[in-house]
């Protein structure tokens, strides 16, 4: 099934940079690139280990009402690097519509430099069900229970 993602450069973006696109026919993600300033896009810019930084993609997206876009690493980046995601997977949702940023975060033990165009994320898009809670007295209990945290396999 393929349906479409209206996307448009952002404000001061380089628009030589390539839409975000499938690497594979079965990847679940679309690639983001890091879309640095104009000072920056011949050199870098450097993450120092156990630091964080926010990487513009050059994209502002509209993602349809009931979905949301979900930032995920990017597996090679994170073995090979220790480049990973600031807070796990970033949630965009339907209604934002400024330039995506990507939230990195260097748990390696060298300095990373990030390169203009560099593949540092990607983005899935996937549906969201909208939920009514209700307080109640007590919930069904199951064979589990309240038992977490790698109690899984362990009954």
């Amino acid at each position: 099934m393929t349906s479409e993602l209206r996307i448009k450069y952002a404000q001061n973006a380089d628009l030589s940079l390539p839409l975000p696109t499938y690497a594979t026919p079965g990847a679940a993600g679309l690639d983001l690139r890091a879309c640095l300033g104009q000072e920056e896009r011949d050199s870098g810019k450097i993450i120092m280990p156990r630091c964080t930084m926010l990487v513009e993609t050059g994209f502002s997206f509209e993602i349809p009402q009931g979905y949301e876009g979900q930032i995920r690493a990017r597996s090679g980046l994170a073995l090979k690097n220790g480049i990973s995601l600031a807070n796990g997977v970033g949630t965009i949702d339907s209604d934002y519509r400024g330039n995506l940023s990507v939230i990195l975060e260097n748990r390696g033990n060298d300095p990373y430099c990030v390169k203009h165009g560099q593949r540092i994320a990607q983005l899935v898009i996937s549906p969201i069900l909208r939920v009514k809670c209700r307080l109640v007295e007590s919930i069904e209990n199951t064979a589990r229970g309240a038992l977490g945290f790698g109690s899984t396999g362990k009954m």
